[in-house]
Protein backbone atom coordinates (compact mmCIF):
# COMPACT_ATOMS: atom_id res chain seq x y z
CA UNK A 1 0.00 0.00 0.00
CA UNK A 2 1.30 3.71 -0.97
CA UNK A 3 1.93 6.09 1.67
CA UNK A 4 0.34 8.89 -0.19
CA UNK A 5 -2.91 9.18 -1.58
CA UNK A 6 -5.23 11.48 -3.56
CA UNK A 7 -8.78 12.81 -2.34
CA UNK A 8 -11.77 15.57 -3.38
CA UNK A 9 -13.42 16.69 -0.54
CA UNK A 10 -17.02 16.71 -1.69
CA UNK A 11 -18.62 17.86 1.20
CA UNK A 12 -19.09 19.70 4.70
CA UNK A 13 -20.06 17.37 7.22
CA UNK A 14 -23.80 18.74 7.59
CA UNK A 15 -26.52 17.83 9.46
CA UNK A 16 -30.62 19.03 10.12
CA UNK A 17 -29.34 22.34 11.88
CA UNK A 18 -26.27 23.19 10.96
CA UNK A 19 -22.96 22.43 8.83
CA UNK A 20 -19.60 21.88 10.24
CA UNK A 21 -17.17 23.76 8.20
CA UNK A 22 -13.98 21.56 9.85
CA UNK A 23 -15.36 18.65 9.08
CA UNK A 24 -15.25 17.52 5.49
CA UNK A 25 -16.09 13.88 3.51
CA UNK A 26 -13.52 13.46 1.10
CA UNK A 27 -13.63 10.93 -1.05
CA UNK A 28 -10.46 8.88 -2.09
CA UNK A 29 -9.46 8.34 -6.03
CA UNK A 30 -9.02 4.52 -6.75
CA UNK A 31 -9.50 3.29 -3.44
CA UNK A 32 -11.94 0.46 -2.84
CA UNK A 33 -14.20 0.67 0.81
CA UNK A 34 -11.97 -1.62 2.42
CA UNK A 35 -8.65 -0.01 1.83
CA UNK A 36 -10.63 3.32 2.81
CA UNK A 37 -11.42 1.83 5.95
CA UNK A 38 -8.04 1.29 6.50
CA UNK A 39 -6.66 4.86 6.29
CA UNK A 40 -8.48 5.84 9.70
CA UNK A 41 -5.80 8.02 11.41
CA UNK A 42 -4.12 9.15 8.22
CA UNK A 43 -2.89 13.04 7.83
CA UNK A 44 -4.67 15.26 5.52
CA UNK A 45 -3.39 18.55 4.14
CA UNK A 46 -4.74 20.45 1.35
CA UNK A 47 -4.15 21.83 -1.01
CA UNK A 48 -2.11 19.44 -1.77
CA UNK A 49 0.89 21.41 -3.17
CA UNK A 50 1.09 24.20 -0.41
CA UNK A 51 -0.61 22.95 2.40
CA UNK A 52 -2.59 25.71 4.43
CA UNK A 53 -4.51 23.22 6.50
CA UNK A 54 -3.81 20.08 8.19
CA UNK A 55 -6.51 17.73 9.04
CA UNK A 56 -7.18 14.25 10.78
CA UNK A 57 -8.95 11.07 9.25
CA UNK A 58 -11.88 10.45 11.68
CA UNK A 59 -14.25 8.00 10.47
CA UNK A 60 -15.71 6.60 7.39
CA UNK A 61 -19.13 7.57 5.36
CA UNK A 62 -21.33 5.03 4.41
CA UNK A 63 -20.16 2.12 1.74
CA UNK A 64 -18.47 4.03 -1.17
CA UNK A 65 -14.75 4.75 0.47
CA UNK A 66 -15.87 8.02 1.55
CA UNK A 67 -14.10 9.40 4.44
CA UNK A 68 -14.62 11.93 7.33
CA UNK A 69 -12.11 14.57 7.69
CA UNK A 70 -11.74 17.01 10.80
CA UNK A 71 -9.45 19.71 10.44
CA UNK A 72 -7.96 22.25 12.68
CA UNK A 73 -9.66 25.15 11.50
CA UNK A 74 -13.04 26.25 9.77
CA UNK A 75 -12.48 24.83 5.66
CA UNK A 76 -13.47 27.80 2.94
CA UNK A 77 -15.56 27.06 0.99
CA UNK A 78 -13.16 27.28 -2.35
CA UNK A 79 -11.68 23.95 -1.24
CA UNK A 80 -15.27 22.11 -2.49
CA UNK A 81 -13.92 20.00 -5.17
CA UNK A 82 -10.38 20.48 -4.61
CA UNK A 83 -7.98 17.67 -4.45
CA UNK A 84 -6.35 17.02 -0.88
CA UNK A 85 -3.08 14.76 -0.35
CA UNK A 86 -3.41 11.97 2.18
CA UNK A 87 -0.55 11.19 4.40
CA UNK A 88 0.63 8.34 7.01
Amino acid sequence: MSEDFIGVISNYNIGLHKQRTDRCLIKVRDVDNSVARGLIGYKVLWPKNVPKLFGKIINHHGNTGTLVVKFKKGVPGQALGTEVRIIK
